[in-house]
């Protein structure tokens, strides 16, 4: 990856400071998210497939294949500061539950109720609904919560090894557990394309695991900052990883040698080393960016957007079905740019709200 040449490292902000190039990394992801969940209409229509606006859709969508490890880094970054757990790990759990359990409840009854019963019809049973809980498949983008609050678990004792060892232990776990979780996952294709089916699945209690790798990360090079030259270089590389990502996913057969060593998701080699580049790319690019107030507001309301957009854009192809038209690339376009104003705005809105607020 690029050159190798750094600045100074940061110095570490004084607690409770605001690290506006991480709350910059925070507002881009959820754009980013948002984009997937729409524009990958266009990628799954059949229809569409290798034409120009498919093209266009998958690199709207693949190209952002990088902001759930991101998210995710930018978390270890935070949780596992010492300073996150100077009160002792009883008042660390007990201030991360109060900010993801009544996320998680809530949003889980919202989506079941509001969006599958009410909006779409479909008809709840309790087997059916069990099912959905255990497998954190209740909506699309709620598994994340369930991913936060397993790395809440383990934070303790992650941030208790990593506090006296420095950044070489830090990079050493982070580049073994990135390593063990990219061979994990590409054992079953390799299983499978030797005719031994082995499929890996996740459900709420492990899907946290696969990701413990990019949360140390995060920590792991929270204060690498590269030279401009290096800078150029890793930006550049990503781009080249995000258009090897997107062209794979558009060209190469699924039992190819490519997908088996390299698939296309969130733990495949090649996601990893473009989440990594897209982080220090934004870190170092963003460095001399100071905190403002509607920065700190956006990149706070971005929770908020993450679990809200499906429901507002729900109910947009509820009242306006053509805007979702995976057809109409421009419509989907405009559409976008109204779900994460509206998505903005409501968090923005909620967080001001008492009781409410707890939800984004």
């Amino acid at each position: 990856m690029a050159p190798t040449t750094l600045r100074p490292p940061l110095a570490p902000p004084a607690a409770g400071t605001r690290v506006a190039s991480l709350d910059a990394l925070r507002v881009l992801a959820v754009c980013g998210v948002v984009a997937i969940h729409l524009f990958g209409l266009i990628v799954v229509a059949p229809d569409l497939r290798g034409t120009p606006t498919w093209w266009a859709g998958a690199a709207l969508d693949l190209g952002f294949v990088w902001v759930v490890p991101v998210f995710v880094m930018i978390s270890g970054v935070l949780t596992l500061d010492p300073r996150a757990h100077s009160r002792g790990v009883a008042a660390f759990y007990a201030r991360r539950a109060k900010k993801i359990i009544p996320a998680l409840v809530a949003w889980h009854l919202i989506y079941l109720f509001v969006v599958r019963a009410l909006l779409r019809g479909e008809e709840l049973t309790a087997a059916g609904v069990t099912r959905m809980l255990l497998d954190a498949k209740v909506f699309t983008a709620l598994y994340f919560l369930w991913l936060v609050l397993g790395l809440y678990a383990v934070a303790p004792v992650l941030a208790a090894f990593l506090s006296g060892g420095g950044p070489r232990r830090a990079r050493v776990l982070a580049a073994t557990l990135l390593g063990w979780t990219a061979v994990a996952f590409l054992l079953p294709g390799l299983a499978e394309s030797l005719g031994l089916a082995r499929p890996l699945s996740l459900g709420a209690w492990t899907m946290w695991w696969p990701y413990v790798g990019y949360f140390v990360l995060g920590w792991a090079v929270r204060d690498v900052l590269l030279t401009r030259r290096a800078t150029l270089w890793t930006g550049l590389a990503a781009l080249v990883l995000a258009a090897e990502i997107v062209w794979q996913y558009g060209t190469a057969a699924p039992g190819s040698l490519l997908a088996l060593v390299s698939p296309v998701s969130y733990l495949g080699p090649a996601v990893m080393a473009l989440s990594l580049a897209v982080f220090l790319v934004g870190r170092s690019a963003l460095r001399h960016l100071r905190p403002s107030p509607w920065l700190t507001r956006l990149s706070d309301a971005s929770f908020g957007v993450f679990l809200m957009h499906l429901l507002v854009f729900e109910a947009i192809k509820r009242l306006a079905p053509w805007l979702a038209d995976a057809h109409a690339p421009l419509l989907l376009g405009c559409t976008y740019l109204m779900v994460l104003a509206l998505s903005f705005g409501a968090s923005i809105a909620l967080s001001r709200v008492p009781y409410l607020r707890a939800l984004v």
